[in-house]
């Protein structure tokens, strides 16, 4: 009875949804009038579109390069800002603000930033000596550029969530390991690296499925060009059934995405399980 509501509320939201999806998949429909039964044909049609595995390949490569950078960069952030200095909390407010504020925003401001010609990206690295970077006509600095606001925006969810873990953490076991000479890297590498796995691995289901789901950074900066070299899964989705109105290939190419995550994370908890039970 208590659990009622929650389930009434996820029934209609999510799981209706995920079921219609599904239904459509199997259709050919621009959403807008009569619906024509066409079986697996928008699967097949997707198994040979290359655009959806230059989608697919550009979203592992995403993924692949802005998760562990979030991870680190999220770990090294907390283990700085867990001692004891001037403004602490002033400081660890500024490094989550970003993951506060709204994707999009955060896009048109990185938008702003990695314009390649008034950019003020650009504009540091002429003082430096280097080049004006293409952010916007060439595909690999255009990746970079969308696993950089990743990176900012990401930093600071994986930081409170260390930091959390990290005050876990007794203060016996340090002061033990300091009793028995542990130098700094021996204190990481034996008691709070092993102590936080848990909370790694749980940042690392999140930020794969997040990495997945990208769409807001991706829509502002870049659309997904240079030519496709910046399209994911979810914008092509978007693209394919709000822009060339192909509502049940968009919603085939939604049901696999859901699959593949599905999968990741399942694969990923039965490795989390038999580590916990090792």
């Amino acid at each position: 009875m208590f659990a009622a509501p929650a389930v009434a509320v996820f029934a209609v939201f999510m799981f209706w949804p995920l079921i219609k999806v599904v239904w459509i998949s199997f259709q050919k429909t621009s959403g807008f009038g009569v619906a024509r039964w066409i079986g697996a044909q928008n699967y097949q049609d997707i198994m040979a579109d290359p655009i959806f595995w230059t989608a697919l390949t550009n979203t592992v490569l995403y993924t692949l390069l802005s998760v562990p950078l979030c991870l680190i960069a999220g770990l090294a952030a907390a283990l700085l800002l867990n001692k004891k200095m001037p403004a602490r909390g002033l400081i660890r407010a500024i490094f989550y603000m970003p993951a506060v504020i709204s994707g999009v925003s955060s896009a048109l401001i990185a938008a702003w930033m990695f314009n390649e010609d008034l950019g003020i990206v650009n504009r540091m690295l002429g003082p430096l000596g280097l080049e004006d970077v293409p952010w916007q006509s060439e595909g690999l600095p255009a990746m970079l550029s969308l696993v950089a606001v990743s990176l900012w925006i990401g930093l600071g969810f994986n930081m409170v969530v260390y930091l959390a873990a990290l005050q876990g953490i007794p203060r016996q076991v340090y002061e033990a390991a300091r009793c028995d000479g542990a130098s700094w890297w021996q204190t990481l590498r034996s008691i709070t690296i092993p102590s936080l796995a848990p909370t790694t691995f749980f940042l690392v289901v999140i930020g794969i499925i997040n990495s997945f789901q990208v769409f807001d950074i991706v829509y502002v900066m870049t659309g997904g060009g240079p030519g496709n070299s910046t399209t994911m899964l979810v914008t092509y989705a978007y693209s394919t059934g709000f822009e060339q109105r192909q509502q049940g290939y968009a919603s085939a190419i939604g049901v696999l995405l859901y699959l593949i995550v599905l999968v990741l994370t399942v694969v990923q908890w039965r490795i989390g399980r038999r580590r916990d039970t090792a």
